[in-house]
């Protein structure tokens, strides 16, 4: 039988990709900079296959490094599921997750259920906050995990889910019929309010930003009390909200890609735990996205 992979080799290389460089890798690994690069090229050795290109300082992956990362990111996860399987009982400590509060009130309930029965002696700490927010979180220490939007120019996310975006309403009003179009939308740096502006600046919709909220509660407010429009993932979608769509003359907006983000430093196996429950729980796509460096 052919030799089997490296599973160390294997989570190295998932390391390199997730933190952007040979470097940060090695300190996720506790290993050194030539120590990972040897790793990687005794992996493309036994591959027969380059998984990383020169880009002018840095490396990308190649096609088969990208093909790669699919397969490494399930190994790896599956050889983390395995040594937990038979340390259940000892397993605990304190896991810090963010999550934005767009997501809170869906994904959490289960989240948390699913590991507080698994892992009773677990304390788990959560902080609702926009996604830049928990990005800047994640760089700092601050956080273990975090659920985001994924979010270009930031290193690699593991997306896990992709969900539409609507155009909503309240269902008891009309002001979404108003000629110059009330909107209660995020901050300046969100994302989906981009979306909101471009799309309909494209159709020449007048619009006017009546309420600014990072939280996404107060958003909802202003939308059910009928005083503005907003955008939602179908997940946020709340009762008493209607959604909009072209035949009510709102342009179609675009899905967004929610992942996971992971420290760059030493993944402790209670945080590797945790991640397995919220991807196995929420997981909506056939097959897990590939990130590149």
């Amino acid at each position: 039988m052919s030799a089997l992979i490296d599973v160390e080799q294997l989570r190295t290389f998932v390391a390199i990709v997730e933190t952007g460089s040979f470097t940060q890798a090695g300190e996720v690994v506790h290993k050194t900079q030539s120590a990972v690069s040897m790793q990687m090229k005794k992996l493309e050795e036994r591959l027969e296959r380059p998984i990383f290109a020169r880009d002018g300082r840095g490396s990308k992956l190649t096609e088969h490094g990208e093909r790669l990362l699919d397969y490494a990111r399930r190994i790896v996860k599956l050889n983390v599921e395995a040594l937990t399987a038979f340390s259940d009982a000892e397993l605990s400590g304190h896991v810090r997750l963010g999550v934005p509060d767009d997501y809170a009130d869906r994904y959490l309930p289960e989240i948390m259920a699913r590991f507080s029965r698994v892992y009773p002696g677990a304390e788990l700490t959560v902080v609702c906050a926009p996604s830049i927010d928990l990005i800047a979180q994640i760089d700092g220490g601050e956080l273990d995990l975090a659920i985001i939007t994924s979010c270009e120019g930031h290193r690699a996310t593991e997306i896990f889910r992709r969900e539409r975006l609507w155009w909503v309403t309240s269902s008891r009003h009309s002001v979404h019929r108003e000629e110059r179009l009330p909107l209660a939308l995020g901050r300046a740096t969100c994302m989906w309010r981009h979306s909101a502006i471009e799309r309909l600046g494209a159709v020449g919709r007048a619009y006017r930003i009546l309420y600014t909220s990072a939280n996404s509660g107060a958003v909802a407010a202003a939308v059910l009390a009928g005083l503005a429009v907003s955008i939602f993932p179908e997940s946020g979608v709340r009762p008493g909200m209607r959604l909009l769509t072209t035949a009510d003359g709102f342009p179609e907006l675009p899905s967004c890609e929610i992942g996971l983000l992971r420290t760059t430093r030493e993944h402790s196996a209670l945080a590797d735990a945790l991640a397995g429950h919220i991807i196995s729980s929420l997981d909506n796509l056939s097959q897990p996205a590939q990130a590149a460096e």
